[in-house]
Protein backbone atom coordinates (compact mmCIF):
# COMPACT_ATOMS: atom_id res chain seq x y z
CA UNK A 1 0.00 0.00 0.00
CA UNK A 2 1.80 3.12 -0.99
CA UNK A 3 1.74 5.77 1.71
CA UNK A 4 3.08 9.38 1.71
CA UNK A 5 3.50 10.96 5.54
CA UNK A 6 4.48 14.36 5.64
CA UNK A 7 5.06 16.05 8.78
CA UNK A 8 7.42 18.82 10.10
CA UNK A 9 5.17 21.80 9.72
CA UNK A 10 4.35 24.43 12.18
CA UNK A 11 4.32 27.98 12.74
CA UNK A 12 7.46 30.11 12.80
CA UNK A 13 8.15 33.44 12.65
CA UNK A 14 9.24 35.74 9.00
CA UNK A 15 13.03 35.16 8.33
CA UNK A 16 12.65 31.64 10.42
CA UNK A 17 13.45 27.75 9.18
CA UNK A 18 11.60 24.66 9.17
CA UNK A 19 12.07 21.42 7.80
CA UNK A 20 9.40 19.40 6.41
CA UNK A 21 9.59 15.34 5.92
CA UNK A 22 7.52 13.22 3.97
CA UNK A 23 8.08 9.54 4.92
CA UNK A 24 7.02 7.23 1.72
CA UNK A 25 5.86 3.43 2.16
CA UNK A 26 4.69 0.96 -0.45
CA UNK A 27 7.01 1.78 -2.70
CA UNK A 28 10.55 3.41 -3.49
CA UNK A 29 10.50 6.94 -3.61
CA UNK A 30 14.13 7.38 -5.43
CA UNK A 31 12.78 5.62 -8.35
CA UNK A 32 10.25 8.08 -9.51
CA UNK A 33 9.55 12.09 -9.71
CA UNK A 34 9.01 13.11 -5.81
CA UNK A 35 7.37 16.61 -5.18
CA UNK A 36 6.21 19.30 -2.40
CA UNK A 37 3.46 21.18 -3.26
CA UNK A 38 1.67 23.66 -1.15
CA UNK A 39 -1.76 25.51 -1.38
CA UNK A 40 -2.95 28.50 0.28
CA UNK A 41 -6.63 29.64 1.04
CA UNK A 42 -8.19 30.38 -1.82
CA UNK A 43 -5.52 29.74 -4.13
CA UNK A 44 -4.70 26.47 -6.63
CA UNK A 45 -2.16 24.51 -4.94
CA UNK A 46 1.40 25.05 -7.03
CA UNK A 47 4.57 22.91 -7.31
CA UNK A 48 7.36 23.88 -4.59
CA UNK A 49 9.89 21.30 -5.57
CA UNK A 50 10.97 18.45 -7.13
CA UNK A 51 13.20 15.80 -7.68
CA UNK A 52 13.60 12.82 -9.48
CA UNK A 53 15.23 9.32 -9.80
CA UNK A 54 18.49 10.79 -10.96
CA UNK A 55 18.58 12.91 -7.80
CA UNK A 56 17.93 16.09 -9.96
CA UNK A 57 16.31 18.87 -8.39
CA UNK A 58 14.00 22.01 -9.46
CA UNK A 59 12.28 24.23 -8.28
CA UNK A 60 9.42 27.34 -8.32
CA UNK A 61 11.00 31.25 -8.77
CA UNK A 62 9.33 31.87 -5.55
CA UNK A 63 11.20 29.82 -3.77
CA UNK A 64 14.36 29.15 -5.14
CA UNK A 65 17.12 29.83 -3.36
CA UNK A 66 15.47 30.04 0.12
CA UNK A 67 14.20 26.13 0.10
CA UNK A 68 16.32 22.64 -0.94
CA UNK A 69 14.63 19.20 -1.38
CA UNK A 70 16.50 16.33 -0.45
CA UNK A 71 15.86 12.91 0.03
CA UNK A 72 17.48 10.18 2.39
CA UNK A 73 17.03 6.77 0.08
CA UNK A 74 17.85 4.64 2.98
CA UNK A 75 14.96 6.27 4.66
CA UNK A 76 12.96 6.59 2.18
CA UNK A 77 12.25 9.54 3.21
CA UNK A 78 11.96 13.28 1.06
CA UNK A 79 12.73 16.46 2.99
CA UNK A 80 12.19 20.40 2.05
CA UNK A 81 14.76 22.50 4.10
CA UNK A 82 13.33 26.24 4.28
CA UNK A 83 14.86 29.00 5.39
CA UNK A 84 13.94 33.06 4.79
CA UNK A 85 10.24 32.48 5.39
CA UNK A 86 7.71 34.81 4.84
CA UNK A 87 4.23 35.27 5.43
CA UNK A 88 3.78 34.35 1.39
CA UNK A 89 4.93 31.13 2.12
CA UNK A 90 1.87 30.07 4.85
CA UNK A 91 0.07 27.29 2.96
CA UNK A 92 -0.49 23.59 3.25
CA UNK A 93 2.46 21.77 2.22
CA UNK A 94 1.96 18.34 1.01
CA UNK A 95 4.56 15.27 -0.59
CA UNK A 96 3.30 13.57 -3.56
CA UNK A 97 4.70 11.09 -5.93
CA UNK A 98 4.42 10.31 -9.78
CA UNK A 99 4.87 6.83 -10.06
CA UNK A 100 4.58 6.55 -13.78
CA UNK A 101 7.86 8.98 -14.19
CA UNK A 102 11.43 8.86 -13.04
CA UNK A 103 13.96 11.06 -14.77
CA UNK A 104 11.04 13.88 -16.67
CA UNK A 105 9.02 15.34 -13.78
CA UNK A 106 6.54 17.58 -14.19
CA UNK A 107 5.42 20.54 -11.61
CA UNK A 108 1.85 20.11 -12.52
CA UNK A 109 0.10 18.64 -9.95
CA UNK A 110 -1.88 16.97 -12.55
CA UNK A 111 0.78 14.35 -12.65
CA UNK A 112 1.13 13.07 -9.64
CA UNK A 113 -1.65 10.52 -8.13
CA UNK A 114 -0.15 9.84 -4.97
CA UNK A 115 -0.11 12.75 -1.90
CA UNK A 116 0.24 12.56 1.80
CA UNK A 117 -2.63 14.19 3.77
CA UNK A 118 -0.39 17.66 4.40
CA UNK A 119 1.32 19.67 6.77
CA UNK A 120 0.37 23.59 7.78
CA UNK A 121 3.09 26.16 7.92
CA UNK A 122 2.01 29.28 9.24
CA UNK A 123 4.37 31.70 8.90
CA UNK A 124 3.72 35.43 10.81
CA UNK A 125 5.38 38.60 10.69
Amino acid sequence: QVQLVESGGGSVQSGGSLRLSCAASGFTASSYCMGWFRQAPGKEREGVAGINSRGSTSYADLVQGRFTISRDNAKNTLYLQMSALSPEDTAMYYCAADRESGAYCSSDPRSYNDWGQGTQVTVSS
